[in-house]
C-alpha cells in the first residue's frame, strides 16, 4: 500500500528514538522498522572488478554519508550488496534476487551495457527502479532506469570535432571491445567524423577481457591512420596501452583518444603508457574546485587508501544516491513508481558540477570535458563546456524530439528515421 505524506513525516521524527512500526510499506513488501533497503549490484570479482569495485565503494560511501546525516527523513539506508562477477547472466540472477527475494524498491548498479541489458528485463517486468551510473552509448530509454552517466552527445559530440579541428587529425582507426557499448559508440562516432570532414579507415574489435593486443596494434601501425579512437573496456585497456608503447607508438605522433580510459585504468597500467593521450568525460579527478577536492579526500578516507583515484563512473555512482534520497523525500514513499516520478527534475551539486535529471528521458545534464593524461597519472583538462548539456540519448538520429521525449517503456531505435 502507499504511504501517505503525514505518516512519512511522522516516521522521520520518531525514527531516531525507540523502534517503531514502519509506515514504509509498498506493494512488494514491507521494510524493517527504521530502515530502507536498497540493492547495490556491481562486479566485485572477474575482469571488470578493476573498475566496478570502486563504483561499489562510492555507492556505499554515499549511503554512509546520508546515514551519518540522519538518513532519509530519519530512516537508515541498508544496502543489500551483490556481486555481478563480470558476467551478464550472473547480473540477471542477482538482480532478480534483489527485486523478488530482498524486495528492494531501488537498485544501484552495473558498469557495462551488457550487464545493464541483462538486468533491464527484471526491472521492466517487475516495475522496479534501477540507477545506472556509467557513461553509455544511448539508444535506450526505459521508464525503469535513471541514467546518470554521459550519453554520446556529452562525450562524443564535443570530442570528435575537437580531435579534427584542434588536433588536426582526420584519419580515424576505431577500436573497441566486442559488445554493444563500443559498437554503438562507433556508430555515433562515424556519423560525427564524416560530418566534421574526417574519415574512418578501420573499425576493429577484440573480445572483452582480451589481453593479446600485438596483432591489433600491428594493424593500427600499418593502417595509415593519424588518430586512434578507443572504446576498449575493462582490463583490456591496460593490455592495449602497454602493447601500444611496447611497439614504439607514441601519443604525440599517433594519439589514442578514448571514451573509456580513466584515472583507474591508468593507475593500473602505469602512467607512462598513457602520457599524451586523451579522454572525454564529464568528470576528472583534476577538476579544481573545493567541492571536488573534499570529495576526493573523503573517498580516500572511506576506502582507507591515500592514493586512491576517482573517475567519472565512480563519481556518478556517488551523486546518484543523493538524487535518489531527494526523490524519496519528495515522494514521501518508497514505491518505485513514486520515486521515479519524484526524481524527475531533481538537481544536485556534484563533484563534477551541477547535475539535473531530465524529466522526459531520465538521463542527466552533465558538463563535457576533455583531458590529456600527464606523467603523474592525472588528466589536465584542456577543454570544457561552460555549463551542463542536455542529455540526448538518440543523438545519432539528429536533433529530433525523440532525443528528449522517450517516456514509457522505451523506444526501438531501429524503427526511427536516421
Amino acid at each position: 500500500m502507499a504511504v501517505d505524506r503525514r505518516k512519512f513525516l511522522k516516521s522521520g521524527a520518531l525514527a531516531g528514538g525507540a523502534l517503531i512500526t514502519s509506515p514504509w510499506v509498498f506493494s512488494t513488501g514491507a521494510k524493517a522498522a527504521g530502515e530502507i533497503k536498497v540493492g547495490v549490484l556491481f562486479s566485485l570479482t572477474g575482469g571488470l572488478s578493476i573498475i566496478e569495485k570502486s563504483l561499489h565503494d562510492a555507492t556505499m560511501m554515499a549511503i554512509s554519508e546520508i546515514n551519518a546525516g540522519g538518513g532519509v527523513k530519519g530512516m537508515k539506508i541498508t544496502a543489500v550488496a551483490e556481486d555481478g562477477a563480470s558476467d551478464p547472466k550472473t547480473y540477471n540472477e542477482k538482480a532478480s534476487k534483489l527485486v523478488i527475494q530482498d524486495r528492494v524498491p531501488t537498485v544501484f548498479g552495473s558498469y557495462t551495457s551488457a550487464s545493464r541489458k541483462a538486468v533491464l528485463p527484471v526491472f521492466e517486468k517487475r516495475n522496479n527502479l534501477y540507477f545506472y551510473p556509467t557513461y553509455y552509448e544511448g539508444f535506450e530509454c526505459s521508464k525503469n532506469v535513471v541514467y546518470t552517466g554521459a550519453v554520446p552527445n556529452q562525450q562524443l559530440s564535443n570530442f570528435i570535432p575537437w580531435i579534427i579541428k584542434t588536433l588536426g587529425k582526420k584519419k580515424f582507426f576505431i577500436v573497441g571491445s566486442n559488445y554493444i557499448y563500443p559498437r554503438e559508440m562507433a556508430k555515433v562516432s562515424k556519423i560525427l567524423i564524416e560530418k566534421n570532414g574526417g574519415e574512418w579507415i578501420a573499425d576493429e574489435y577484440l573480445e572483452l577481457g582480451h589481453s593479446e593486443w600485438g596483432s591489433m596494434v600491428n594493424k593500427i601501425k600499418s593502417s595509415g591512420c593519424d588518430v586512434v579512437l578507443s572504446n576498449v573496456v575493462g582490463d583490456s585497456v591496460v593490455a592495449f596501452y602497454r602493447e601500444y608503447k611496447n611497439q614504439g607508438l607514441t601519443h604525440d605522433k599517433l594519439p589514442i583518444c578514448a571514451t573509456v580510459t580513466s584515472e583507474i585504468e591508468i593507475a593500473a597500467m602505469g602512467a607512462e603508457y598513457a602520457v599524451g593521450s586523451f579522454t572525454s568525460f564529464p568528470y576528472f579527478q583534476a577538476i579544481d574546485t573545493d567541492r571536488n577536492k573534499a570529495f576526493i579526500e573523503r573517498y580516500r578516507a572511506f576506502v582507507k587508501d591515500p592514493k586512491a583515484v576517482t573517475h567519472h563512473a565512480l563519481e556518478s555512482s556517488y551523486f546518484q544516491v543523493f538524487l535518489w534520497k531527494q526523490a524519496v523525500e519528495k515522494a514521501a514513499e518508497i514505491s518505485p513508481t513514486a520515486i521515479r516520478e519524484a526524481v524527475k527534475g531533481q538537481e544536485f551539486d556534484a563533484p563534477n558540477g551541477h547535475v539535473k535529471i531530465e524529466p522526459e528521458n531520465l538521463h542527466t545534464y552533465l558538463t563535457p570535458r576533455i583531458a590529456q593524461w600527464l606523467p603523474d597519472g592525472q588528466g589536465k583538462i584542456i577543454d570544457a563546456y561552460k555549463e551542463p548539456v542536455m542529455p540526448l540519448p538518440y543523438v545519432a538520429y539528429g536533433e529530433t524530439p525523440t532525443n528528449l521525449f522517450c517516456t514509457g517503456k522505451g523506444l526501438d531505435a531501429a524503427k526511427l528515421k536516421t
